[in-house]
This record gives C-alpha cells, sequence and structure tokens, in this order.
C-alpha cells in the first residue's frame, strides 16, 4: 500500500472526522489498548507469567501448567479467564442498559474499569513488592475485572480494528487484505496504529518494571483512564450518527 494512504489513515483514526460512522471512537480506542499494554507488562512480568487483559496467552498457560511446565500457574491463569469473564459480564449488562448511546455506553464502562485499576494500584502501594500470595490474586481479579469490561465495551462499540485488546487479527489483516494478497485495502495506517499503541504501553510498562518503578504502569494507566473517562462524559451528552450503535449482521 502506498506510503500517503497508510498515513492518511493513520491520520484519520488520530484525528477523525466528527461525522463519520465511528466519530471521536477511535483515538479513545487506541488509548485504551496502550492501557492493555501496561497492565499486561504488570500481570506478566510481576504477578508470574499470567495476563489480564489477553486471555488466549491465559488458555495457553493452562495448557503449559496442566502438562508440568515449569514457571506457570494453573490457579493463575484460571482464576484471570474467571474474572476477565466476570468483567466481560458486567460490561454486557452496561453495554445493555445504556439505551443503545455509545457515548455513554462507553462512559459507563470505563467508571468501572478505572476503579479496578485505582483499587488495584492502592494494593501495590500499601502491600509494596513483590506481588505474591494474596497480594498476587487480588490483583490479578481486579485488573482482569477492569479488562473483561472494557473488552465487552470495545466488542459492543465495534470500531474497526480497534478492538483494544487482541492483534492476530488485525496484523493478519495488514497482510492478508492488502493489494499484494489480492485484497481491496489492508487498512494498513490504523491496524499498524493499534499495534503500536499495544507495543508502546508494554514497552512503558516492562522498562518501570525493570528499572525498579513497579507502581509506574498502573499510574500510568489510571491517568490514561482518568483522562478518557473526562472525554467519555462529553461524549454521553453528544448527539450524532456515531452515537447509535452497530447493527450486527
Amino acid at each position: 500500500m502506498p506510503v500517503p494512504v497508510v498515513l492518511r489513515e493513520a491520520w484519520t483514526t488520530l484525528v477523525p472526522d466528527m461525522n463519520d460512522r465511528h466519530g471521536p471512537l477511535p483515538p479513545l480506542m487506541l488509548a485504551l489498548t496502550v492501557v492493555t499494554g501496561l497492565v499486561d507488562a504488570v500481570s506478566y512480568l510481576q504477578l508470574g507469567r499470567v495476563f489480564v487483559a489477553n486471555m488466549t496467552g491465559n488458555v495457553v498457560f493452562s495448557g503449559f501448567a496442566f502438562a508440568g511446565a515449569p514457571g506457570f500457574s494453573l490457579a493463575a491463569s484460571l482464576v484471570a479467564l474467571g474474572a476477565f469473564a466476570a468483567g466481560a459480564l458486567a460490561g454486557g449488562l452496561i453495554v445493555h442498559h445504556s439505551h443503545a448511546h455509545r457515548g455513554r455506553m462507553l462512559l459507563h464502562a470505563l467508571y468501572v474499569e478505572t476503579l479496578c485499576v485505582l483499587a488495584a494500584l492502592i494494593v501495590t502501594l500499601i502491600s509494596g513488592s513483590p506481588y505474591d500470595g494474596g497480594v498476587r490474586f487480588a490483583l490479578i481479579v481486579l485488573l482482569a475485572l477492569g479488562l473483561g469490561m472494557q473488552n465487552a465495551v470495545s466488542r459492543a462499540l465495534a470500531v474497526p480494528d480497534l478492538t483494544t485488546t487482541v492483534l492476530t487479527l488485525t496484523i493478519t489483516g495488514i497482510a492478508s487484505d492488502g493489494r499484494l494478497a489480492g485484497g481491496g485495502g489492508s487498512r494498513a495506517g490504523r491496524r499498524t496504529l493499534s499495534a503500536a499503541a499495544m507495543l508502546v504501553g508494554a514497552l512503558v510498562g516492562a522498562v518501570a518494571v525493570l528499572h525498579g518503578h513497579p507502581t509506574l504502569p498502573l499510574i500510568l494507566a489510571v491517568a490514561i483512564l482518568a483522562v478518557v473517562c473526562l472525554a467519555a462524559q462529553v461524549l454521553a451528552r453528544a448527539v450524532g450518527p456515531w452515537t447509535l450503535p452497530v447493527v450486527k449482521k
């Protein structure tokens, strides 16, 4: 795909047309993708090979643990899966009771997610690292609940290529939908931004953890969520073509 096209797609994702079907939602989804990278850096590097946002990894880790592979905790993976599912259930309840307004849907889910991540941050500040025993599982539950909520609302918002958690299909689309493969266009600009957002979150989170600042990733995650909450408060009162729910065929 020509570079100007990719750059234009990236620009319109960062600075969207307010009259577009998804209006101001794309940059907010990118911000939440950064949050995903931050919290998964915390969970994997500090809570013992477990993810709180990317559940595919926990299913694989559960298989490794069943096989007796060292360093993998079946209990941690299952707790993360259960808490994430509970968060997704709560997110589904919010989605279906938001009166079909996508701004309110996002705002209500973000309130709960922000409280979950803030509670996790408070636990880390009180307990101090390393996080083990009951503290470890409390952090897994709180973070997985929040990210399950985020995943449920991002699925309902259905902004193309901005799921905030899963990148496998996004990266597949860059290659398989391009003209080189005979497709009509890979939307590489937006998809690359999505991958870059998670990469940045994971990189910043990992650097902070590895250099002795274990609480910094959660502080950053709470700060980003607070900003997105403020934006969502404005969107919850807005009226536009993007506020209507996506009709799934």
